[in-house]
């Protein structure tokens, strides 16, 4: 019996290749031979750095420099920058994406309104809207907390009592992830908001690590799926934010203030740096 084989795409593009090569006209030809044996003497003749110059008129400043030729600079190193993503440089990368999403959506922040670990981001963001600021911890000890609580086991607090909950960077430390889910959605009001953000590329926050751990990383889609399973989907909005610079940049613990505007804000959805989701939970009745 015979086992007919799938042709390979590359084998397909050669044939196709060389049979538009045998027809095309013979000065067109000629050309082609003469630019790629010059791209070749170039490349043996010409100094590395002076090659991925011309490299760059030709392909443009985008273009992956040559094999041996990527300038690592002050970054060819085994220990990051920072150890403690920058902070002591300026404001970490994550936080610049963090801030302006809820500043995007400071209306939001009204009424009674709770944060995890302390209410900056409340008073930053929620001003004068804000009737009451509470803070929740997970154990006894923080001077800030007005609730002390888990997220995973939190029946002390009251069903449908928060307009708006902010919760940036903590589901990563919750190894339960779905019980926490379900009591963010129980403590909101009907038409309440859950501001909330987690890491999709980071390193590990030691400090936590050491405390109660830190489990985990998200996509876009993961993040959609978990709240899916607790929120009504055409009340969940999630979007993604970062690029390959960004994530370099953040990893080895550099500051925003390093990084231009325009680097910060060009979104490649193959580096989500962050992810960031504004929920709102339905009305009762639907």
């Amino acid at each position: 019996m015979t086992i007919h084989r799938p042709v390979r795409v590359w084998q397909t593009s050669a044939l196709g290749v060389a049979s538009g090569a045998r027809h095309a006209p013979v000065e067109q030809r000629r050309l082609g031979q003469l630019k790629f044996m010059l791209k070749r003497l170039s490349r043996h003749a010409l100094p590395a750095p002076l090659y991925d110059w011309l490299r760059r008129q030709w392909r443009g400043p985008e273009s992956a420099p040559s094999v041996g030729a990527v300038g690592f600079g002050n970054l060819r190193r085994l220990t990051p920058v920072s150890q403690i993503f920058g902070a002591e440089r300026g404001r970490c990368v994550d936080r610049y994406y963090i801030e302006n999403f809820l500043a995007r959506h400071a209306a939001d922040i009204r009424g009674r309104v709770l944060e995890v670990a302390n209410n900056s981001y409340t008073t930053q963001y929620g001003g004068d809207r804000v009737v009451k600021s509470d803070v929740l911890y997970v154990e006894e000890g923080n001077p800030r907390a007005t609730i002390v609580a888990d997220l995973t086991a939190a029946d002390a607090i009251s069903g449908e009592f928060f307009d708006c909950i902010i919760l940036t960077q903590t589901l990563q430390f919750i190894y339960e992830l779905r019980p926490a889910l379900a009591t963010l959605h129980r403590v909101l009001k009907p038409g309440g908001v859950l501001l909330i953000t987690a890491p999709g590329i980071s390193q590990i926050s030691r400090y936590d690590m050491d405390r109660w751990g830190d489990y985990w990383r998200f996509t876009s889609l993961s993040m959609k799926r978990l709240l899916g399973e607790v929120f009504s989907a055409p009340n969940i909005e999630v979007e993604s934010h970062g690029n390959v610079l960004a994530a370099g940049a953040f990893l080895q613990g550099l500051a925003s203030e390093e990084l231009r505007r325009e680097e910060l804000d060009y979104r490649d959805a193959n580096y989500e740096l962050l992810i960031a989701a504004r929920v709102v939970k339905g009305a009762a009745n639907s």
